[in-house]
């Protein structure tokens, strides 16, 4: 097993099973010499984003991006004030928020998101990224991404494997920053997307967002995203919810050696604490199933020295 200075050591993971099992299954896979020897070309690792790679509560980064947009194009429709369920946003409406569902936060996303050029979009993320703060940390959201996940993915990259994000979220959103915060390209981000039109606009060809959801990357989607982007099964998979459940499920039934890895978030000191009843981040089949298939559950309290990287 290769690797570069320090990344072999998993630092921010304490010594365990989680971090035995992680290092061992690269090893397994990377010794020319062993059974379970992979080709680099098969070496394939995918990952969930919002609580896996980065923080998800109280929300989702990227509903908080909806969030700010909804305030920011409020004067422009007026009749948002009394309309469901942007009332609840631009009242504040905390807990109203937190009751939209996905349901509402797709329609909050067709009309925030929809209706630009695809670079449009994507100068508005960089700019809000760049200065957002995040509401109990007050740090930029890049600050908190997960420092024993950018081991793996490090550990995992220094060992010929290919990193490939597959997420729920956004996958225009995601693209702008999952190179720099993450080491991982553009090409190798999967997500949610709505459908893009091609116009010639004032003798420019642009792609233009529409207010129409193409595909939603999550739970049964999963598989199936990665089957179309990447052509290849991954012999890895990363997540911390039941959305991640048939990727993981998919994954580790394929032939030969195989890891599944769910983050357990129960350290609500540094982090927060939060499983069975965590509504759209809900753990629960996962935690009771995960260890029979050979999951390995990753406590964030035992099992990470640290949570970020500050």
């Amino acid at each position: 097993m290769s690797s570069e200075p320090g990344d072999s050591t998993l630092s921010a993971w304490r010594n365990g099973a989680a971090k035995r099992a992680i290092l061992d299954f690269v090893a397994r896979v990377t010794t020319m010499s062993h059974p379970d020897f992979v080709p680099p070309a098969d070496r394939v690792a995918v990952f969930d984003n919002d609580g896996t790679l980065w923080v998800e509560q109280p929300l989702p980064v990227q509903a908080y991006f909806v969030l700010d947009r909804v305030r920011t194009l409020a004067p422009q429709h007026p009749e948002w004030r009394n309309q469901q369920p942007f009332k609840a946003v631009l009242e504040g409406n905390v807990a109203g928020i937190l009751a939209v569902g996905i349901d509402g936060l797709t329609e909050m996303v067709m009309a925030t998101h929809a209706g630009m050029s695809t670079e449009t979009f994507a100068a508005l993320v960089r700019d809000w990224i760049a200065t957002a703060r995040h509401p109990r940390f007050n740090r930029p959201y890049t600050d908190l991404v997960y420092q024993p996940m950018l081991e793996v993915l490090a550990l995992l990259r220094a060992n010929d494997f290919k990193t490939f994000i597959v997420s729920g979220g956004g996958i225009e959103f995601m693209r702008t920053f999952s190179e720099t915060v993450y080491g991982i390209p553009a090409e190798q981000v999967i997500g949610s997307s709505i459908l893009t039109k091609y116009v010639v606009q004032n003798g420019e060809p642009v792609l233009v967002r529409e207010a129409k959801l193409h595909f939603f990357d999550d739970k049964e989607g999963k598989p199936v995203a990665i089957n179309t982007h990447v052509g290849r099964r991954p012999i890895a998979a990363f997540g911390n919810s039941d959305g991640d459940f048939a990727m993981l499920e998919w994954v580790t039934n394929g032939p030969g050696a195989r890891f599944g890895l769910i983050v357990h978030h129960d350290d609500a000191d540094r982090e927060y604490a939060y499983d069975r009843d965590a509504g759209l981040a809900r753990l629960a089949r996962g935690l009771d199933e995960g260890p029979g298939r050979g999951w390995t559950i990753a406590s964030v309290r035992n099992d990470w020295n640290g949570v970020f990287p500050f």
